[in-house]
């Protein structure tokens, strides 16, 4: 870690350098006349530099949050929107003479948010990052001075760069030059070491992904008030890059937000990316002479989402609230001026905007960095809600609790809800005669609806939603590919019979998705089915027999439908009490839960969902477990009643006994004096190990606790018995105590391979699932016949994942050290769990216990011939 961690600063900080040094000699070698790098291949040098910068900034995110990373992402964004611009310029798109209203709102907004980062940097002690931020800082100052002067402050802007490339050079080189050395050789000032207190502080909350958020939306703050302030003539063509890279890097920081389990931050950085792309699509509009007007319904409907969003949020600060509530007056005002972004109003909140959103990354950043906190009121909403009788907050670490096992993304449905609410409510507005794109509502649709929503099915999917994923990406798709249809100007006065073939197909589909939904609940059923109204409204639109308000009816109705299930989600996962319904499933199959009521799947890569799983078993609850195979039932020895549960969950299970398993043999300390020598001693060399000891039964059970549920373990003769190579199982048992084990499925049916089926199949049965994904191999274990060693012999039932080889080869080693009088300290220490790499042992073992002996050493039994075997898999 430590080495990608220097390699992603290395390459970072000479992207900066390269920037930097191209800017440096372009800047130098120009004149008033000409310039030294065409501005096309300028451009895209830049774009190249600026994708480097990214990738290095969300690496270095992903792995340990930074200031760098902030830095880099800033830097990347500047240097990707000034590159468009130079590059519509090289190509004729742009005049020259347009170039400085194009650059300067961009550059301003840079100027102030690196000078910020720069000051946090010098109260972080680290001097590069100071020297690079305000560097480019004061470049982006003098390149402005320079565009409203011809030929004032280009050469301090180039002095500026050099600055910039002689310390990136000299740092970026150091480290690689330590990566390569392996730190035996590290130039002074090039060290990584950071304050551990700051370490706490950075992994707690991604603030270095709330900085870029909020530089991105100091952007295209800065965009829509200077044409108010008069620094600009007016929002134009020039400005679509400024406002799309921060839409672009919004999305990026969105995506991130949910990887960081944080639903919140993620819904509100999706809304702020759909403004962008809005705005900078009415920019666009204006180098065809269109003025897009704006339409009423949809700021209304986003400016109360805004405002729940800004109230969810409080529980986090009451000044993240507050500058949400930015937003929401935002869109009021968009609403409120026929022109939208073009009129003095809305560009006056966006001044507003420019301003919080400068005081809001000072403080941040701020406190990001330094011991000293500036107050945020982060505990008023939790002191608050705590005097009110019957709500309870959810705990944080519960707030995204995976529903079926171990996760790296959030939930994505208060996101996906809210998008299709906004997408229908754009609808709701008739363009009748005139031009669709004179109509704000082409961007709405598009972008919320369609690429917000396949972006929330992407991480629904990734999440291991299979049916929320299938609904937001097909509900994504019909989105983009209806918006641009019908309001990109590509349906004109066509009527046909092709179009609403492939609205049928969509309505097909659909018809699918309402039907696996009544095995969901009702708001799930509601939804798919009301959207299946929506395709109707298209299929009779296409075939022109659509009836005057049936479109905008249908709309409506999906929006409410759409809206209460956002608002549930969002309040869902802020309360644990009380909960807003969503319904049980319509329709409900024996042996499925259905989705209600569903027992805890808890992350078996977490020692304290190990813990919960254990108290679930001493309460007399039985649970599934990874192993090295394929997915166990287990139920703890000291319950007999658990046992008894766990027996009976296996339908047809009179000839398929359980096995035991303990953690260690240390385990069997109070019953050594019953079991032979050579036996102690074969276990101990053989195990932890997925080798499974059919020996015999005797009295040495009833100290386990069994009592009456000993009949369920083994056969009246024999009994199975393993100690497995697993790090959760051995935990598990060394919490438990001893524990009897059977297959996590129904007889008869196929081997459980993923933590999903343990309860798709069992349903209710199961009290708790540790989760761990999909089982590695579908290979059971080797089970070896012990129940005459004392004569010398080992037989097989089965070779399974240790060949006989090698348990012959421990074997012999065994008896060559009876034979010189030597034993094995079996019980002179406790076992050694290893804290690193999970290895996930064997599959169950039950039933394995059996009567049938194996005298001879290479001897086996079929599973044909012992109904014990016919159970393992």
């Amino acid at each position: 870690m430590a080495y990608l961690k220097s390699l992603y600063v290395s390459v970072g900080v000479l992207s900066i350098s390269g920037g930097s040094l191209l800017l440096l000699v372009n800047g130098y070698a120009s004149s008033p006349e000409k310039d030294f790098i065409p501005q096309t291949a300028l451009g895209i040098l830049l774009l190249i530099i600026a994708a480097l910068l990214a990738y290095a900034g969300i690496l270095h995110s992903l792995s340990h949050a930074q200031l760098f990373s902030s830095l880099c992402l800033t830097v990347s964004a500047l240097w990707c929107g000034s590159g468009l611009i130079y590059i519509l310029v090289g190509q004729g798109v742009l005049q020259s003479t347009e170039l400085r209203s194009s650059l300067v709102p961009g550059l301003a907004a840079f100027t102030l948010a690196l000078l910020i980062i720069g000051g946090v940097a010098v109260i972080a002690k680290k001097a590069v990052l100071f020297l690079i931020a305000v560097g480019i800082s004061l470049a982006c100052a003098h390149q402005i001075a320079g565009l409203s002067a011809a030929g004032f402050g280009q050469s301090a802007t180039a002095a500026n760069y050099l600055l910039v490339c002689l310390v990136g050079v000299y740092f970026g080189f150091g480290r690689l030059l330590s990566i390569i050395t392996q730190g035996k050789v590290e130039p002074p000032g090039t060290s990584l070491k950071r304050k551990p207190e700051l370490k706490t502080e950075q992994n707690k909350g991604c603030v270095d992904l709330v900085l870029v958020g909020l530089v991105m939306n100091l952007l295209s703050a800065s965009v829509l008030a200077c044409p108010l302030l008069g620094v600009v003539p007016q929002l134009s063509v020039g400005h679509v890059p400024w406002l799309w890279t921060s839409g672009v890097f919004q999305l990026a920081v969105c995506v991130l937000f949910f990887r960081a389990m944080d639903t919140l931050a993620a819904t509100f950085y999706g809304f702020t990316a759909l403004l962008k792309f809005a705005e900078g699509y009415s920019a666009l509009l204006s180098f065809y002479s269109i003025q897009p007007s704006s339409l009423v319904p949809f700021p209304v409907v986003f400016s109360v989402l805004f405002s729940i969003l800004a109230l969810f949020s409080c529980q986090k600060s009451i000044l993240e609230g507050l500058y949400q509530l930015f937003f929401a007056a935002y869109c009021i005002a968009i609403a409120a001026e026929p022109r939208g972004f073009f009129e003095g109003g809305t560009q006056g909140v966006q001044g507003a905007i420019f301003v919080i959103s400068a005081v809001m990354l000072l403080i941040t950043s701020f406190n990001f960095v330094s011991t000293k906190k500036i107050p945020t009121g982060q505990s008023y909403f939790k002191t608050l809600v705590t005097r009110i009788p019957g709500v309870t907050l959810r705990a944080d670490k519960e707030l995204h609790a995976p529903h079926l096992g171990y996760s790296k993304y959030a939930d994505a449905e208060v996101l996906g809800h809210a998008c299709s609410l906004l997408a229908a409510f754009a609808m709701t507005v008739s363009v009748g005669d005139r031009n669709p794109l004179s109509v704000l509502i082409l961007p709405w649709v598009v972008m919320s609806g369609g690429a917000l929503g396949l972006l929330c099915g992407s991480v629904a999917f990734a999440r291991g939603k299979t049916f929320e994923s299938t609904v937001f990406v097909l509900y994504g798709v019909m989105w983009t590919v209806w918006g641009l249809t019908r309001y990109g100007g590509l349906y004109g006065d066509t009527r046909s019979f092709n179009v609403a073939v492939g609205i049928i197909s969509f309505m097909l589909f659909n018809c699918l998705v309402t039907a696996a939904a009544l095995f969901l609940n009702v708001a799930w059923f509601a939804y798919a089915l009301t959207f299946e109204l929506i395709l109707i409204s298209f299929l009779l639109d296409a075939v022109g027999a659509l009836p005057y308000g049936y479109d905008i009816g249908v709309t409506i109705i999906f929006g409410l439908v759409s809206f209460y299930c956002f608002l549930a989600h969002i309040f869902n996962s802020t309360f644990q009490s009380p909960q807003i319904p969503l319904g049980k499933p319509v329709v409900k199959l024996s042996g499925v839960g259905g989705g209600a009521d569903v027992c805890p799947h808890v992350s078996a890569r977490k020692a304290s969902s190990v813990k919960q799983i254990a108290e679930i078993m001493k309460n007399g609850g039985i649970c599934g477990m990874p192993t090295d195979t394929v997915y166990v039932l287990v139920a703890a020895c000291n319950r007999p009643d658990a046992v008894v549960k766990a027996y009976k969950v296996k339908k047809q299970a009179q000839d398929r006994p359980m096995s035991l398993w303990i953690s260690s043999i240390k385990q069997l300390e109070p019953v050594r004096h019953l079991l032979n020598p050579l036996l102690l001693d074969f276990m101990e060399a053989a195990w932890p190990s997925s080798i499974s000891m059919v020996i015999p039964r005797g009295p040495w059970m009833d100290t386990f606790g069994l009592g009456d549920a000993a009949k369920h373990i083994g056969t009246p003769q024999s009994i199975a018995i393993r100690n497995p190579d697993c790090s959760v199982a051995t935990h598990l048992i060394n919490l438990v105590g001893p524990i009897a084990v059977t297959s996590a499925n129904p007889t008869g049916e196929a081997d459980t391979t993923h933590h999903n089926q343990v309860y798709a199949k069992l349903g209710d049965k199961v009290d708790g699932v540790l989760c761990d994904g999909p089982s590695p191999e579908n290979i059971a274990s080797t089970v070896v016949d012990c129940t005459k060693i004392e004569t010398g012999h080992i037989g097989f039932f089965r070779e399974g994942l240790i060949p006989k080889s090698k348990v012959f080869q421990i074997f012999e080693e065994v008896q060559k050290q009876h034979r010189q009088g030597q034993t094995n300290p079996a019980f002179e220490y406790d076992l050694y769990l290893p804290d690193t790499q999970i290895d996930r042992s064997s599959e169950e073992d039950n039933t394995v216990g059996t009567g049938r002996e194996s005298r001879v050493a290479t001897s086996t039994v079929s599973p044909e011939e012992s109904p014990d075997l016919q159970n393992e898999s």
